[in-house]
């Protein structure tokens, strides 16, 4: 395909305008040109200098750069003030008209072949596809965003390869996503790329799958990380999402009262930017850390909050690991049947591939409610189906919880070498916590 400023391309748009206008060749070229050049440049044999292309436009009435390039003047600008507007209303909960807005912003982009907004398209239709759990789509949005800022700084490309790396984590592919975090971290660091956003972003990113592995040291420390880089960040929204992840590890230290103070920080700068989809995942977060210091009754009215929110812009994905958490609240509630009814309807949307973790949970909790109602066979079947996803996804503290549930239950029902082979199997998990497998930890910024 022809290149906008080959001198064939730029001798045809010349031509065009030209014949357009009614002009001779005579009048485009007078009184700087001869009518032979304008001829010679028309039939894309010779690449005009640009006083040359300046002086046509001038005669055509034309902007140098819509000369140049063949794109409207100011068509950046206004894609990228449409750009602003794609990722508000993806904020604000609206994703099927952000991911409408963000295909028509792309094609435009590929038209007029501005790379940088054609990659910050597909980033937000990658953010569009984890939204609706189309984790795949996702991953492929990610890649192609990072294709299109090859030639940019790695600081440019990290929000694109944050996004792979969390469809990855949310497919169940935790070594894979963590690999991804610590290597861009890494470059990052070593080659003194003091981005303050991109660090926060991957800092803050990277905590979730830390935990679910069991890597508890390399969360607090990325936990810490963030606090010291939010500072010096530029993007409220941003800070807000570092306050959420690191409410996590503050709640794995057992520091409940900071963690709820982190959440409420996020929460305020939520409302303030007016982030309806992430002020759900808020109320998620802080649905958790309730339900972790036993407040039920506030645990399910926050999971509550979120769920409607989430619902209401249809993300899929989100909605149903909402679910599973506030099945548990409702079990630890007494509400053993309604949560069983919730887990049902939302395994039929998980997978090993889509949402992993969350399948796993479910089936936990499946077992769990099983075994209370002394069906031994039904809670056994959860608890295996449980334990190969987490296997997959290399979830050490959660597998070795569930070996513990899964030898429990076996030795309840007689099967006592069955249950120490669960037994060892979970200390394993536990006495190799994540760390082992994901090598040296990647160097820190100077902070």
């Amino acid at each position: 395909m022809a290149k906008r400023d080959d001198p064939e391309t730029i001798g045809r748009r010349v031509q065009r305008l030209r014949r357009e206008r009614g002009m001779t060749q005579r009048q485009l070229a007078e009184p700087a040109y001869t009518p032979a050049y304008v001829s010679t440049l028309e039939a894309g044999r010779v690449r005009p200098s640009d006083d040359a292309l300046r002086h046509l436009a001038g005669r055509l009435g034309v902007a140098f750069e819509e000369l140049a390039t063949g794109r409207p003047a100011h068509l950046a600008t206004d894609l990228r003030l449409r750009l602003t507007e794609a990722q508000r209303t993806l904020a604000t909960g609206e994703t099927g008209r952000a991911a409408e807005l963000y295909a028509g912003l792309l094609a435009e982009a590929e038209d007029h072949e501005l790379g940088d907004i054609q990659a910050d398209a597909l980033l937000g239709l990658g953010e569009c596809a984890l939204e609706t759990g189309e984790l795949e789509s996702g991953r492929q949005y990610f890649e192609r965003s990072e294709r299109a800022l090859a030639d940019a700084p790695l600081t440019a490309r990290v929000p694109a390869l944050r996004g792979r790396a969390v469809s990855h984590y949310l497919t169940g592919e935790l070594r894979y996503a963590v690999y991804l975090f610590e290597s861009t971290l890494d470059e990052l660091n070593r080659a003194g790329l003091h981005d303050p956003d991109a660090l926060l972003l991957l800092y803050a990113s990277v905590i979730g799958p830390y935990m679910d592995m069991g890597a508890h040291a390399r969360a607090a420390q990325a936990a810490e990380l963030a606090l010291a880089l939010a500072p010096q960040a530029g993007d409220p929204a941003l800070v807000a999402r570092m306050h959420r992840s690191v409410a996590r590890t503050l709640l794995a230290e057992g520091r409940i009262a900071e963690a709820d103070a982190s959440l409420a920080k996020a929460a305020e700068l939520y409302r303030h930017l007016q982030l309806r989809t992430e002020l759900a995942n808020c109320h998620w977060m802080r649905g958790y850390v309730c339900a972790q210091n036993g407040e039920l009754e506030r645990a399910e009215t926050e999971l509550r909050a979120a769920l409607d929110m989430l619902t209401a812009k249809r993300a899929g994905l989100y909605t149903r690991q909402v679910a599973v958490e506030l099945a548990d609240v409702l079990h630890r509630r007494g509400r053993s049947q309604e949560a069983a009814e919730l887990l049902r309807g939302v395994l039929g949307d998980l997978s090993s591939e889509r949402g992993a973790m969350h399948a796993a949970a479910a089936h936990r909790l499946l077992g769990i409610i099983a075994e209370d109602a002394r069906d031994a066979e039904a809670a056994e079947e959860h608890y295996v189906r449980a334990l190969s996803l987490l296997e997959r996804a290399g979830a050490a503290g959660d597998l070795a919880d569930l070996c513990r549930l899964l030898g429990d239950l076996l030795r309840r029902t007689g099967r006592v070498e069955a249950a120490l082979d669960a037994y060892r199997t979970g200390l394993g998990h536990r006495t190799a916590p994540g760390t082992t497998t994901l090598g040296p930890a990647p160097a820190q910024p100077l902070l």
